[in-house]
């Protein structure tokens, strides 16, 4: 029944944004709670669901989104976007945005959360493909589908380096495959984005028009100077990311550049920059009617609707149907299609891929010699198709898919056909090379 519940969930907030027009905000709420009384959690659990949900969720990504639209109001209005976005077309190709999008997503998410890189390029992303003349779908679903790769599939993201921890693989080789297997998949997520998701039109700006944009290229900083406030926060991110993995206590030698490199504080000193793009910096560019009062009116509903996602996944999470599903699938001999099929159901139940790494990882520890994975180049196979799973299938109650498709102007329904779609076909691409690897050789 909760996997019943679950579905008929999925279909009413669907049914309820796109038929019925109501706020995604409301249907996510409404949905949650309903979920809750029908699964028969008990009232207080479900009232604590809701404020660890939101505040969770908004805990971790809340400031950063924040951050986030203002340098990307800063770089739209000052033309430093459309600075960058000329010099980028000019080295791929005006119709070879989505794949540029692709890699440079697969890059930035290795260090980077794919919440949050996806904020930071978003205003690239729309800046290339307004250029370049093309559809904002293609290029958003390459984004989104680049960061999500890295970020199962190769540490030092939290996930997999988790998963690898409790699964006590080497980390060192988990990157040697993890490298080339989400590379694969996400040439076949290109190839999805490029022949599929091209087809469905999307407005890269509806709000700016060409002759607009050439004078706003006027009096556009240079592009180096553009590119700052993207580059320093993500280069401050990776610093802090190669210290956690090479030094052994991190905290004690180089604490201020681990400080710096802290997501919202590098997105801050991102914001600082950001200041310096325009030729004159005014103060009714800060003013509440200003380029900062707009972007943050803009940022509110992505944060109510992704903090909302939040308290969706946190209900699922907490009315015990990954358990359910966990238990189901591990009475199961698959070989390595169990941790695959395990982490994709509690992905797709729950909404976290980090959560479906973590749990799908404890449920297979004590299962490992059993199956006869206890091998170094087996268990890192496994970690791997954990990962592979953890991204299938990235749906409403997933955050990152409403910052996925908030931020790029997507209703629920295309969210589904294009990011969702797209999001499965990474995973199973990347199941079925593991597969093959572990056929040859192991």
């Amino acid at each position: 029944m909760a996997v019943l519940y679950l579905l008929l969930s999925v279909i009413l907030i669907i049914l309820l944004t796109t038929k019925l027009k109501v706020h995604p905000f409301l249907a996510l709420f409404v949905v949650a709670l309903l979920y809750g009384f029908l699964s028969g959690m008990p009232l207080t659990t479900i009232v604590e669901s809701i404020n660890t949900g939101f505040g969770d969720t908004l805990g971790k990504i809340g400031l950063i989104i924040i951050f986030g639209v203002i340098i990307g109001a800063f770089l739209e209005n000052s033309g430093g976007a459309y600075k960058i976005a000329e010099s980028i077309l000019k080295i791929v190709g005006r119709k070879r945005v989505p794949t540029a999008m692709g890699i440079i997503g697969y890059f930035i998410s290795i260090p980077v959360f794919a919440d949050s890189g996806f904020i930071l390029l978003s205003p690239l992303n729309k800046s290339l493909a307004k250029k370049a003349g093309i559809t904002l779908a293609g290029s958003t679903v390459a984004l989104a589908i680049g960061l999500m790769a890295t970020h199962t599939m190769v540490p030092p993201t939290p996930g997999p380096i988790a998963a690898a921890g409790i699964l006590e693989a080497d980390l060192g080789l988990v990157m040697m495959i993890g490298l080339p297997v989400s590379a694969l998949a996400l040439t076949a997520g290109i190839i999805f984005a490029r022949k599929y998701a091209s087809r469905t039109y999307i407005n890269p700006d509806p709000k700016i028009g060409e002759e607009e944009i050439k004078e706003r290229m006027k009096s556009a900083p240079g592009t180096i100077k553009s590119s700052l406030p993207v580059v320093v926060p993500i280069i401050l991110i990776v610093i802090r990311s190669l210290i956690h993995s090479q030094v052994e206590n991190p905290a004690d030698s180089v604490g201020f550049i681990q400080f710096l490199g802290t997501p919202v504080v590098a997105l801050l000193i991102g914001v600082l920059l950001s200041l310096t793009l325009p030729k004159k910096l005014e103060k009714s560019m800060l003013s509440t009617t200003g380029w900062v009062g707009k972007s943050l009116t803009d940022a509110a509903t992505i944060l109510l609707i992704t903090g909302a996602g939040g308290i969706f996944g946190k209900v699922l999470q907490n009315s015990g149907i990954a358990d359910l599903l966990g238990e189901t699938l591990a009475g199961v001999q698959m070989g390595i299609w169990l941790p695959f099929l395990l982490a994709a159901a509690i992905k797709t139940a729950q909404g976290s891929s980090t959560v479906a790494l973590i749990t799908t990882a404890s449920i297979m520890m004590p299962m490992m010699v059993s199956l006869g994975f206890d091998t170094e180049l087996e268990k890192a196979i496994t970690v791997l198709a954990i990962g592979a799973g953890s991204a299938v299938f990235s749906h409403a109650n997933d955050s990152y898919f409403w910052v996925v498709t908030q931020m790029s102007g997507m209703d629920v329904k295309t969210g589904y056909r294009l990011h969702s779609m797209g999001s499965a076909i990474l995973g199973i691409v990347a199941a079925i090379v593991l597969f093959f690897i572990h056929l040859i050789f192991v």
